[in-house]
């Protein structure tokens, strides 16, 4: 059974730094898609960064690009999001989620598995 925890979440003030960590367990992760989502209150959740366990295939949405950055370490089995010059709109819950399949990876529908979530907030 895939199970993904995220953790690192916290509050800082705008222009700070978080790294996100997700733990991945339950089978082996070569060939999945891990991505990150985000969820604002009142908002619906929206696509952050993804990549494949290779580490090729690296993508962001356009509001992260330059400032997040997705990595992975295959031999700990973790995702972590490197989160630099936060924002007051960067303040919402972070998920991670893998996926075997390579569609709509923009979108939610896309993955099969979530973590729990790890909320972020960035004070102004």
């Amino acid at each position: 059974q895939v199970q993904l925890v995220e953790s690192g979440g916290g509050v800082v003030q705008a222009g700070g730094s978080l790294r996100l960590s997700c733990a991945a367990s339950g089978r082996t992760f070569s060939g999945y898609a891990m991505g990150w989502f985000r969820q604002a209150p009142g908002k619906e959740r929206e696509f952050v960064a993804r990549l494949r366990w290779s580490g090729a295939s690296v993508y962001y949405a356009d509001s992260v690009k330059g400032r997040f950055t997705i990595s992975r370490d295959n031999g700990k089995n973790m995702v972590y999001l490197q989160m630099n010059s936060l924002k007051p709109e960067d303040t919402a819950v972070y998920y991670c989620a893998a996926t075997p399949r390579y569609s709509s990876l923009w979108s939610e529908r896309g993955y099969d598995h979530w973590g729990q979530g790890t909320q972020v907030t960035v004070s102004s």
